[in-house]
């Protein structure tokens, strides 16, 4: 490419890229939020299953978001400086290697009571705590390269659509997850099992998440080609050198665009309330619906199920919603994050007063409104914010906005579930007022765009 050529499309930046391209950048996505949903809507009943009482399920919740934590900014900072051609390239190595990880794990959680560790006994809740850590540690590592791959390939005027279709394909795997038990037992699984144990509906549908998983990320890895350092520099307007300037992370967040704080600040009400809803959901359902406490009873594990059909319904309204977001103009993006978050405020709310399983439906909608919301614009409102450089970090330390709030949500609830007298449904309170935090928070925001 002659130098004129080469600052005419510097100075254009990122080209336009094929829709079927977006999509396989994304697919992989499909299998990682199906595992991710899995273990989110079912992990609760798990260890209330193995033992766990309910007051100690925080610790339990505490894993996943710390995992992203320590992970997905070190996958960033890495993947920013590798690249492997004959592994896939810059960011699909890290890709490869969490799924290959996160599919062994996903095999092990499920059968965590099967050991002969006994019910309640400290072994098997040690053994569920740390396949659910090792399948944090391995999902977040193939989860993050999507996000980046977009950053890295997707100009500003497609970064909407692409961020939609990953949040469509995201929901997508997590309505799979959700329903898997519930259509496992229609289909004449035992849902329930002996004391400790857990049932074979979710251990089979833990078996098929783990399948799509290793079939949808193949499609990503064997049909995406990553710009070389080269290319990557010329479309990002950097050097080539630029990646690999030893900059600390401290730094790196002092320089961080308003954009990226303001956004943080959102996400931090955002993600708290939701680690309440996924640590308490079946345990509410049970007691509300239910009227059981009781992990090991039929009531319970019903509950559960209904409870897998409730995030799938989550899932298709935030499928719906998201594609209702996508067609709003740029310059109404705040008003769509606004708008979503406080009907999902009103939907945890409702959760706490709602009796009537099928009424819960309507909640669990609301629900999904919020979640197309936390899904479509963080990330697109943040990478439109950042130049090329350094892409991988950032996104990595943004990810702290994700799973810090969660950290802090599961450290609270010690004190705040007896606090709120030991009922699971009254957690949604909490929940919900802080959600409409979140929704006013996002007045806050002030979109940029990196030149």
């Amino acid at each position: 490419m002659s130098e004129k050529a080469q600052s005419s499309q510097a100075t254009k930046g990122l080209p336009d890229v094929s829709r079927s391209l977006i999509w396989m950048i994304n697919f992989g996505f499909l299998g990682v939020q199906t595992a991710f949903t899995l273990q989110s809507s079912q992990m609760s009943r798990i260890f209330q299953t193995l033992g766990a009482d309910p007051n100690s399920l925080g610790w339990f919740f505490i894993l996943p978001p710390l995992a992203g934590l320590l992970v997905q900014p070190v996958v960033g900072y890495y993947s920013d400086r590798t690249w492997a051609p004959k592994l896939g390239g810059r960011r699909l190595p890290y890709l490869l290697l969490g799924t290959l990880i996160a599919v062994i794990v996903m095999i092990l959680l499920p059968n965590s009571g099967s050991f002969g560790f006994g019910y309640g006994s400290l072994a098997a809740l040690l053994f569920g705590a740390i396949t659910v850590a090792f399948l944090d540690v391995s999902s977040n590592m193939a989860m993050q390269p999507f996000k980046m791959m977009v950053g890295d390939m997707v100009n500003d005027d497609q970064k909407s659509y692409a961020y939609g279709i990953q949040s469509f394909l995201s929901n997508t795997g997590a309505v799979i997850a959700a329903v898997l038990p519930f259509l496992f037992a229609y289909m004449g699984l035992k849902n329930t099992a002996a004391k400790g144990v857990v049932p074979q509906t979710v251990v089979v549908a833990f078996y098929v998440g783990a399948a799509l998983l290793i079939i949808t990320s193949l499609f990503t890895i064997f049909k995406v080609k990553e710009y070389d350092p080269e290319t990557y520099a010329l479309y990002h307007g950097i050097s080539t050198e630029a990646n690999e300037e030893k900059v600390s992370w401290i730094q790196l967040l002092k320089t961080a665009p308003k954009a990226f704080w303001t956004v943080t600040l959102v996400q931090f009400f955002c993600w708290f309330a939701f680690q309440y809803l996924w640590t308490y959901s079946a345990g509410a359902i049970a007691e509300n619906v239910w009227h059981t406490t009781n992990a090991t009873s039929q009531g319970y594990q019903a509950a559960g199920n209904w409870y897998g059909v409730l995030a799938a319904v989550q899932s298709i309204a935030a499928v719906v919603w998201s594609y209702v977001l996508a067609k709003v103009p740029n310059k109404y993006h705040k008003a769509g994050y606004f708008s979503s978050l406080l009907l999902g405020a009103l939907g945890f709310l409702s959760i706490f007063f709602v009796s009537n399983q099928y009424v819960l439906i309507v909640s669990y909608i609301l629900v999904g409104i919020a979640w197309a919301g936390i899904n479509t614009y963080p990330l697109t409102i943040v990478t439109n914010a950042l130049s090329g450089n350094h892409m991988g970090t950032y996104l990595g330390l943004f990810n702290g906005s994700i799973c810090l709030p969660q950290i802090v949500a599961s450290l609270l609830s010690f004190g705040l579930f007896p606090l709120l007298g030991g009922h699971q449904a009254n957690m949604f309170l909490a929940a919900g007022i802080v959600l409409a935090l979140g929704a006013f928070s996002v007045l806050l925001i002030k979109e940029t765009h990196e030149a």
